[in-house]
């Protein structure tokens, strides 16, 4: 007889996977294969934010004003972000039922291809109208598919590593998800660096999206070589799976997890929104940094935000998530208002500035490990991807256009949206239970 989806109790092999023993050589094989195909993905639905100045230039008219450009792209952006609950609901559902693997390998086939669809589209100028309805459906596509590969992918991991792991684990895969925000900075920093302003609108732009298709079929044969979850499998051998629709079950039981979760995924998504994908963006347009300088530095940033990553989850499995999450939150708005208040004096401080805020939005490695506690197993992947993703397509996705509506009346816009959502982080970690937390 099946378990019923909400019960929140777990097999032997569930605890027996979550037990006290050391990582193995495995698990870091899983780890490592887990975070690079992850990176390669994460690099095909962020790269666009990179080229959102030459996007908005050849897909929408001449006429336009820079400031209704600027708008338009980020919308345009936004809308891969609405479409994550459609596609993580999806495709959490088939992976609580059919095994996370299957899915996880899915997910990346449905990001390469609409990836490469970018770098192949007609502009404006080819096609008119058609070119911004074009680049829309491609995010469309894009969104649906990362909305089963983040959350799919740290149920995955959570499932593989010990429990005294689970945060380094969580931290580490996040680490690579954020590489890809890197890998996309290196491309779009390469192709400012190595063609001219007037190559780069001609033909230059394509590539880093033509480069994410290839990643994508990189990326599926890496992930051949993963296992299926001993938590599932012992799940599927007991017959206790899901004993009806995952996502009714989560909407019925797990209403407070939900409401948790999505605290946590906007303190989450601003603090990578407004601080690595955006400000690059808003150092050229607001501060005066030329393209190859705000990229560059941008660079250093994500990196740091991978290796924060690592740290803050590794932090959180010897300290205790909650007070990590907390600390964490608080240090990343400080080290923002020195950010933001200080490049315009002293621009010459932008790198080491930015490095320091990057790592310390590695705050963001230790939220998973909550995420992935809130709910049991038989409907974990569709609780952490229906909340997650929802409430990512609200505050990931809206916040491109709020900031950039702010910024006509307040100039440090980012920095008081970075403060508001680490406060929001800080009051989540407070009301977490000892119950959340295992």
């Amino acid at each position: 007889m099946q378990v019923p989806a909400g019960s929140t109790s777990t097999s032997a092999s569930d605890s027996s996977t979550h037990a006290t023993r050391s990582l193995n050589r495995q698990d870091y094989k899983t780890l490592a294969l887990a975070a690079l195909g992850g990176a390669l993905e994460f690099y095909d639905f962020i790269v666009f934010v990179f080229l959102t100045a030459v996007i908005g230039q050849l897909f929408f008219p001449a006429s336009m004003s820079d400031w209704m450009r600027q708008v338009q792209t980020f919308a345009i952006f936004a809308v891969g972000y609405l479409a994550r609950p459609l596609g993580g609901i999806i495709l959490a559902h088939f992976g609580d039922l059919l095994g996370r693997k299957k899915m996880f390998t899915l997910s990346i086939f449905l990001m390469a291809m609409p990836t490469l669809a970018i770098g192949l589209l007609p502009t404006y100028d080819a096609i008119g109208v058609a070119a911004p309805l074009a680049l829309l459906l491609c995010r469309l596509l894009q969104g649906a598919a990362v909305g089963g590969e983040v959350a799919g992918a740290w149920v995955f991991v959570s499932e593989h590593v010990p429990a005294r792991h689970t945060g380094y684990g969580c931290g580490t895969l996040t680490g690579g998800l954020t590489a890809g925000i890197l890998l996309g900075s290196l491309a779009a920093t390469a192709i400012n660096t190595i063609y001219t302003p007037q190559e780069v609108l001609a033909w230059a732009w394509r590539l880093p999206f033509i480069l994410g298709g290839a990643f994508g079929v990189g990326a599926m044969y890496l992930r051949r070589y993963l296992h299926e979850t001993p938590v599932f499998i012992e799940m599927a051998q007991r017959k206790a799976l899901a004993a009806e629709v995952p996502l009714k079950a989560v909407l019925r039981g797990h209403r407070k997890a939900v409401a948790m979760t999505a605290f946590l995924t906007w303190a989450l998504s601003g603090a990578i929104v407004v601080v690595i994908l955006m400000t690059p963006t808003l150092l050229q347009k607001l501060y005066g940094f030329d393209a190859k300088t705000a990229l560059s530095a941008s660079s250093v940033a994500t990196l740091c935000l991978s290796a924060g990553c690592v740290a803050y989850g590794a932090m959180a499995d010897r300290l205790g998530v909650k007070q990590v999450l907390f600390f964490g939150c608080l240090s990343l708005a400080v080290v923002c208002c020195l950010f933001y208040t200080s490049i315009r004096p002293h621009p010459e401080l932008l790198l080491p500035l930015y490095a320091v805020t990057g790592f310390a939005v590695g705050v963001v490695g230790a939220i998973p490990q909550v995420l992935v506690n809130l709910f049991p197993p038989q409907v974990r992947f569709t609780g952490v991807s229906f909340s997650y993703n929802l409430a990512y397509a609200i505050f990931g996705g809206l916040t491109p256009i709020v900031i950039t509506l702010m910024l006509k009346t307040m100039p440090l816009a980012p920095l008081l949206y970075v403060v508001a959502i680490c406060s929001v982080g800080m009051a989540t970690a407070l009301s977490l239970r000892p119950r959340e937390l295992a």
